[in-house]
């Protein structure tokens, strides 16, 4: 400790009892930085150098055969005169909408069930959570087999009962419906996500509902639901993003038809760029589909503040 006079002011400066040199501090950040390099890069190389070089492709006109050529907002306004684009937009929407919200009221809805204390619990979360690991190129294959309508065990079911199938995948009006059919059977994460959350909902709230003559419903509607809505709210967005980019199974079942009723966005995206090598309207798509999911995130967020309840806040 050393001892400091001026203007009859005694001052006491503490000296630090593990002095680290400035070179010591230097070799410490260098070994951190040499840990994350791996990481960083990767970033740099597989996320952010990508990134940036489809901006730059958007603007272009490129095939990967020849040098990208300027033609500034072409790409762009190419996509408000495409009909297929406004056809994968649509079906992609269409999808969201239904999707998202159906999902997340069956998938609180088994989460609600598999949070009662019954015999055999575990196996039944078991049971639902098996099928979100298993592949999704696996799961596509074995679905078209459920829905062939010669040989399907969905048609063979309907037919059983006296009811015809209605073709599904082979279906106009039914391709769009198999699709979300099969989405809820792959809900398993946000089941186990929703079951994490139902652990954190006080049991002294519901019994005091329960004291006051609430019944089941109204304890769910009244006390589960907002106290679990920080979830939903993260389920929900992660639901969106993964709606916008629903790729791999009508790629494998339905290649977008029949008639382009299943042509999804991130599908039209894939064909204009690795089947038709229109590298640079294919990233133009790309950054509209980043805007699009950007703003829809934001909408959710911003309605947010009217129903997700965090415990903290008054």
């Amino acid at each position: 400790m050393s001892v400091e006079v001026g203007r009859g002011v005694v001052t006491r400066r503490k000296r630090n009892p593990n002095p680290v040199s400035k070179a010591r501090q230097r070799r410490n950040r260098l070994t951190g930085w040499l840990f994350i390099s791996p990481w960083v890069v990767g970033f740099l190389a597989f996320a952010l150098f990508p990134f940036l070089a489809t901006l730059f492709y958007s603007f272009t006109n490129y095939n990967m055969l020849n040098p990208p050529q300027f033609v500034g907002l072409l790409n762009y306004k190419q996509m408000f005169t495409d009909p297929l684009f406004w056809q994968s937009l649509y079906n992609t929407f269409f999808y969201t909408l239904i999707f998202v919200p159906l999902s997340t009221v069956v998938a609180i809805a088994i989460a609600l069930l598999l949070n009662m204390n019954i015999k055999g619990r575990a196996i039944y979360r078991t049971i639902f959570y098996l099928p979100s690991v298993v592949p999704l190129v696996a799961s596509s294959v074995l679905w078209l087999w459920l829905f062939n309508p010669s040989f399907g065990f969905i048609d063979a079911f309907l037919r059983a009962v006296g009811i015809p199938g209605p073709g599904w995948l082979y279906s106009e009006v039914w391709v769009k419906p198999a699709l979300i059919l099969m989405g809820l059977w792959g809900i398993g994460q946000p089941i186990v996500i929703y079951l994490a959350g139902l652990q954190g909902v006080p049991h002294e709230l519901y019994e005091a509902a329960y004291l006051e003559g609430a019944n089941a419903w109204q304890r769910v509607r009244n006390i589960t639901l907002p106290m679990i809505s920080p979830v939903i709210l993260f389920n929900v967005i992660l639901g969106i993003i993964g709606s916008f980019q629903y790729f791999t199974q009508p790629y494998v079942m339905t290649q977008g038809g029949p008639s382009n009723t299943s042509l999804v966005f991130a599908l039209y995206l894939y064909q204009n760029a690795f089947q038709y090598l229109h590298l640079g309207y294919a990233s133009a798509m790309a950054w509209l589909l980043f805007v699009i999911i950007l703003l829809a995130t934001l909408l959710v967020f911003r309605s947010s503040a009217k129903w997700v309840y965090y415990g903290g806040e008054q």
